[in-house]
């Protein structure tokens, strides 16, 4: 064994990108994506493990060394299929999901080198199977004669979607907006995750027999007793994120020229306010532009208001970089396109000017205490180390929180303290029969890939329910 680590090849294949001063001037992808020479090569680093510890760091249970076996013989298409065995969603999950803290850190050669770029060639076998028209429909199970709803069309409610139609359930998904996607329309930016390949994604999942309603907000429109009793469904999950906005508490939030990350991206995302006046979005985005927070949401906002015009765009952290949630990725691309990075400092008023705009950023400078229960180091204040940065607009980005309206409506439904759905670990089961639950509404703001997973388990433990009648 230690003669064939010899001649591993512990460096991965770059992937190309857009220039830095050329990206900023528009929305398009960052990620060029790998040619078929470049994913052959990448993937004849994989040593094909026996016990692939990989597999077992990917929530949606990805067949990971054979799909990548199947490139090392150029079947890239058979490639594709291998993880649509698992995975109704290779070309979101390939661009968007956190591998470095799943899949490849699970990877052997990362304890020497780099670990195989599994999320990649995962992107890459999907565009190729989408690109070569070769797009093919899996086995349908016969009709169950069981209905299901499907509350919300991230990527849990997608996944769910796909696995139970395939099992032969007739399914449903109401979607609150405008378009079916969830985040993956409304908070991913288009040179993150283009929308096309979204919608590639849910024509897919209506291939299989999905029918999709939009502009159905559940708990409003209907709620969850009506879609049982009145609308005959037999099952529904209930994956409708997390999506409501949180903000600091601090004196001048109201300010004209203050957002929510939220509201800031689904702008641009959803209703297209980068394209103004092609798309009827108005947004209004200053000269010097700070986004409070450091994690994922807070990289797509900073580089969005850089893409809108911004002169200056800051990241205001109250911890250091080491500290920072966002992907290892993000941070690099945000600093290659001029980001500033503004660490250990927190901000502390939003000062306005007589018209009601923001004028300046108040904040104090921190130091780093003790861990907290996130087991980083805690923040702490520095007396006296207020300052004001000099910037027009500010944009929260500090985490989301449960949207109350599906609790509010269905009391049988039990929530935590955070208002968050309670819901079986393996199964997803809630407290209401036939009712599950997964992704962000029962973790809090967590990753596209773990909502993926959710999906895969609840669509098990929903087709076992419906065949056999046990809660």
């Amino acid at each position: 064994m230690a003669e064939k680590k010899k001649g591993l090849n512990l460096n991965r294949v770059d992937m190309p990108r857009q220039d830095p001063k050329e990206r900023i001037k528009n929305f398009n992808e960052v990620a060029l994506g790998y040619t078929e020479e470049m994913a052959v090569a990448e993937a004849e680093r994989c040593l094909l493990c026996k016990k692939p510890l990989c597999v077992q760091g990917c929530p949606a249970e990805v067949k990971i060394p054979e799909f990548i076996a199947l490139i090392r013989e150029r079947k890239f298409i058979e490639a594709a299929r291998k993880i649509k065995e698992t995975n109704a969603l290779p070309a979101v999950c390939g661009r968007v999901c956190p591998q470095e803290e799943q899949c490849e850190e699970m990877c052997v050669l990362n304890k020497k080198g780099a670990p195989i770029a599994i999320g990649r060639l995962e992107r890459f076998v999907a565009d190729y199977e989408a690109k070569m028209g070769a797009v093919e429909k899996p086995e349908i199970a016969p009709k169950s004669g069981k209905k299901v709803a499907v509350i919300g069309s991230g990527p849990g409610g997608l996944t769910v979607a796909a696995d139970c139609a395939i099992m032969g359930h007739e399914v449903v998904v109401f979607e609150a907006l405008h378009k079916p996607g969830g985040v993956l329309v409304y908070g991913i930016p288009e040179f993150r995750l283009p929308k096309v390949i979204v919608e590639r994604e849910v024509e897919y999942i209506k291939s299989l027999g999905v029918k999709f309603e939009c502009d159905v907000v559940v708990g409003r429109t209907v709620t969850i007793d009506d879609l049982m009793e009145k609308e005959g469904f037999d099952a529904v999950f209930i994956g409708v994120g997390a999506g409501a906005p949180i903000f600091m508490g601090i004196p001048g939030e109201t300010l004209k020229g203050v957002y929510s990350a939220n509201e800031f991206l689904t702008r641009n995302n959803l209703m297209k306010a980068y394209l103004f006046p092609e798309y009827d979005t108005p947004i209004k985005v200053g000269k010097k532009v700070a986004v409070v927070g450091g994690g994922n949401v807070a990289m797509d906002a900073v580089r969005t208001a850089l893409r809108l015009g911004a002169e200056e765009a800051h990241i205001v952290y109250r911890r250091t970089r080491k500290e920072m949630p966002a992907r290892a990725e993000e941070i690099e691309n945000a600093e290659e396109e001029g980001v500033i990075f503004n660490f250990l400092i927190n901000p502390v008023e939003i000062i306005g000017d007589e018209n009601g705009w923001v004028k300046g950023l108040k904040c104090i400078r921190m130091e780093l205490g003790e861990p907290d229960e996130s087991g980083r180091r805690r923040p702490v204040p520095i007396p006296g180390s207020e300052f004001i940065m000099d910037v027009d607009t500010v944009i929260m980005a500090i985490g989301t929180r449960a949207n109350p309206v599906i609790q509010r409506t269905t009391p049988d439904l039990e929530v935590n303290k955070w208002g968050y759905i309670v819901a079986d670990e393996e199964t997803c089961k809630t407290s209401k029969k036939g009712v599950f639950a997964g992704g962000d509404i029962i973790r809090g703001a967590a990753t596209v890939i773990l909502a993926v997973g959710d999906g895969k388990k609840a669509a098990r433990a929903i087709d076992h329910y419906l065949r056999t009648g046990e809660w």
